[in-house]
């Protein structure tokens, strides 16, 4: 899928000594004024708003910042020297970046209470504007733990079920198997044959066929076109609808966050009805008998029609101490052998049908 950036937005870092949220450009903690440290996580803001300002959109696009080796001072992307003590950077450790931090949500920002004195707060806040505290993120509860007694029920029903469908796969397996497995022999007498041979006549003349336009013949007339739709591509085409999912944010390991969308193309392009001269069958010559004289038909062609393709089949009926069976085949050399009154070992299969014959 083509991903397209819809813009920027800021995220935050919660500080691991105080629990306070803070801007994620920000490199000290407002609450207690601790460094952030290198292995901090960047987490998406309530309700984040894209950003408009280009100076902090291009540090946003700069990509991870660098973790000095020395003293741990956090330096924008590109910078060689640490801002902090002077060290080369060389030896420094970009920040982790590229992770998924949640879906892009727009909407109305809710409103929250203060935990320290109630007072409502955007849900997006850092800090109480009415008391100062800092806006805690609340920890997500954990989900609740299924009874023992409940767990087992679940592993029984799904044991169970799982069981049914092995028993009913078996089953079919078991029934193919045994419908191609000989299950009875019998001794047969060939009482009649029959066959039937047949060969396609072509024409040359014209055909009308529809198809993209980009692909009909040179050679060809076209009719009427209309657009239709083709495939789903990952580029623009000249004709095409764009389809892109939920917008999402990504890290970008400095503060900030790229929002995304994965976009595919709904293509469309002109199929047009045409006409081309072609060989094609118009007619079919038949020939069959009652005996072992096999021929093919002859057809009278013009100047303007040849033979096409050739099919043929052939039936035995076969008198036995169970009753008549018919056998079916398109091995002209095993049905000249058939000859009335010859013969011949039966094969069946579990659904009564002979499926081989062999002269006794």
């Amino acid at each position: 899928m083509a991903r397209e950036t819809v813009g920027f937005t800021q995220l935050e870092w919660t500080c691991p000594n105080c629990g306070s949220r803070n801007p994620g450009p920000q490199k000290t903690c407002s609450g207690c004024g601790a460094a952030q440290p290198a292995g901090v996580k960047f987490e998406q803001t309530e309700h984040a708003e894209l950003l408009t300002d280009q100076a902090e959109i291009e540090h946003a696009k700069a990509g991870a910042d660098i973790h000095c080796a020395f003293c741990g001072a956090r330096n924008p992307a590109g910078t060689k020297i640490c801002t902090n003590c002077g060290a080369d950077l060389s030896q420094g450790t970009q920040h982790a970046s590229g992770e998924v931090v949640g879906a892009f949500e727009t909407g109305p920002v809710e409103q929250k209470p203060c935990p320290t004195c109630g007072a409502l707060n955007p849900e997006n806040a850092l800090r109480c504007a009415k008391c100062g505290a800092p806006l805690v993120r609340p920890k997500a509860s954990p989900a609740p733990q299924a009874s023992a007694q409940t767990t087992r029920k679940t592993n029984w029903l799904l044991w169970g079920g799982l069981a049914v469908l092995g028993l009913v796969v078996a089953a079919c397996l078991v029934f193919f198997v045994l419908a191609g497995i000989s299950t009875k022999q019998l001794v047969g007498t060939v009482q009649s044959v029959s066959w039937q041979r047949s060969i396609a006549i072509e024409s040359l003349g014209p055909v009308t066929k529809e198809g993209w336009k980009t692909d009909i013949p040179d050679n060809a007339k076209v009719g009427s076109c209309s657009l239709k739709y083709k495939s789903m591509q990952d580029q623009p085409a000249p004709v095409a609808t764009e389809e892109c999912g939920t917008p999402y944010s990504v890290d970008k390991g400095n503060g900030y966050s790229e929002v995304v969308k994965d976009c595919q193309y709904r293509v469309y392009e002109d199929s047009c009805s045409y006409t081309v001269d072609e060989w094609h069958q118009t007619d079919q010559a038949v020939l069959q008998g009652n005996d072992l004289n096999l021929r093919w038909p002859e057809p009278a062609l013009s100047s303007q029609q040849r033979q096409g393709d050739r099919s043929e089949g052939y039936s035995v009926v076969f008198a036995t101490s169970k009753g008549s069976y018919t056998y079916k085949t398109s091995d002209a050399s095993l049905f000249s052998q058939c000859k009335p009154g010859s013969t011949w070992n039966l094969k069946f299969n579990a659904f009564n049908t002979v499926i081989s014959i062999q002269p006794k």
